[in-house]
């Protein structure tokens, strides 16, 4: 009788759930399991850093979409919590120079045009006031990490690009602009492969790393997320470039040239991207739903807003289809699931050397419900209002 009545009980909440968004089930899903949003990445501590930032700023598209106050309260009192009265940020220490602490700080964008709380405009100057001093390579592209020195990774572009070019437009900062569209447009000059078209993860500006080609500085593969990355930030860019800005065009040329790159390395049967970009035949890759999703989203988002042929929009709702059948799944009482996502990859570091290897890329840990996968995953569904 306990299994029966258990079952109904399954088969209720699943029924509830039919009919409603795919964008309002992911985000109340993702929201259960994490009931503080502190908590996302798998986080057991307060914390401040990009996995954070990227479901927020998806809940708030949720949020913006449904007028439901409890998304916007989530993000709030992450914010609360984490900003303090003088506007310091608890857990941030902005001469680490980690570029991946920076994303988070759009969630405060639409929080302070909301509260007009003064901490707020001050948290967001401090993130500003990191990188006006952060390490940069000779031609002025971040480094990724101070810990990491003279190197540029493709992460890295979506974690202070989309949030320097908002502040630049919110405050007015017009040489800003150009920093910004310098950081895309050197790593088209850096990392660029003109044999498949794709994007190296990392250059070694020193060539002293070991997993840097000593002759170019390069890695030595393709990491569909960090391309993925790359994406996502030119798209979330082209929001606040000024129109008539003079690397606009060369931008939105770079973002056309990869569109249509990634498109020759999907699977054929799934219609999705591996772990290893350009290695789908290779013994231990995978099918990747973090990368998958991050291209989907960009090719959606560009077809959208006219960077992309509309032949796009058409490629990333087929695209999105093929993701929903092969990476989400229902759970027992209701929630939604994305599988296949791989949790972390770097390049380097002193415990456990990171090589850059195809060994190395997929032996990482791989599990449910990475932040960076269900971030995308709700942003692609707000655009397709799915």
């Amino acid at each position: 009788m306990k299994k029966l009545i258990l079952s109904i009980f399954s088969v209720f909440l699943v029924l509830q759930t039919f009919g409603q968004k795919n964008y309002v089930q992911m985000a109340d899903s993702d929201m259960k399991r994490n009931p503080e949003a502190w908590m996302l990445d798998f986080s057991k501590t307060l914390k401040w850093n990009y996995c954070h930032g990227l479901v927020m700023q998806s809940i708030l598209q949720v949020y913006d979409k449904t007028g439901n106050p409890k998304y916007y309260d989530y993000v709030y009192d992450y914010a609360d919590t984490m900003v303090n009265a003088d506007g310091t940020i608890k857990t941030y220490k902005p001469l680490e120079y980690n570029i991946d602490r920076v994303n988070t700080g759009k969630i405060l964008f639409p929080i302070l045009a909301k509260t007009k709380e003064d901490r707020l405009k001050i948290a967001l100057d401090h993130q500003r006031e990191q990188m006006r001093t952060h390490p940069r390579t000779k031609d002025g592209s971040f480094w990724h990490k101070k810990i990491y020195p003279h190197q540029v990774w493709l992460d890295g572009l979506y974690m202070a690009g989309p949030f320097l070019a908002q502040y630049a437009k919110e405050n007015g900062e017009q040489a800003l602009f150009d920093d910004v569209a310098l950081q895309v447009v050197d790593v088209r000059k850096h990392l660029y492969d003109p044999q498949t078209g794709l994007y190296f993860h990392g250059w070694d500006e020193s060539r002293q790393q070991r997993w840097a080609d000593p002759k170019t500085g390069l890695s030595p593969h393709f990491w569909s997320r960090s391309i993925g990355w790359y994406m996502m930030a030119i798209v979330d860019v082209l929001d606040f470039l000024p129109e008539n800005h003079k690397d606009r065009p060369a931008i939105i040329s770079i973002l056309q040239e990869l569109s249509a790159s990634i498109e020759k390395f999907r699977d054929p049967e799934t219609g999705m991207w591996y772990q290893v970009t350009d290695l789908g035949d290779r013994e231990g890759n995978y099918l990747e739903s973090t990368g998958s999703i991050m291209f989907i989203y960009a090719w959606i988002k560009g077809a959208q807003k006219g960077y992309l042929d509309k032949a796009y929009l058409t490629k990333g709702e087929r695209a999105y289809d093929q993701f929903l059948k092969r990476f989400v799944k229902t759970e027992a009482d209701g929630s939604l699931s994305i599988t296949d996502c791989c949790s972390v990859a770097g390049l380097g570091g002193e415990k456990n050397y990171r090589d850059g290897s195809f060994e190395y890329y997929i032996s990482e840990p791989i599990r449910d419900n990475d932040p960076k996968a269900i971030g995308p995953f709700i942003m692609a569904s707000v655009l397709l209002d799915r």
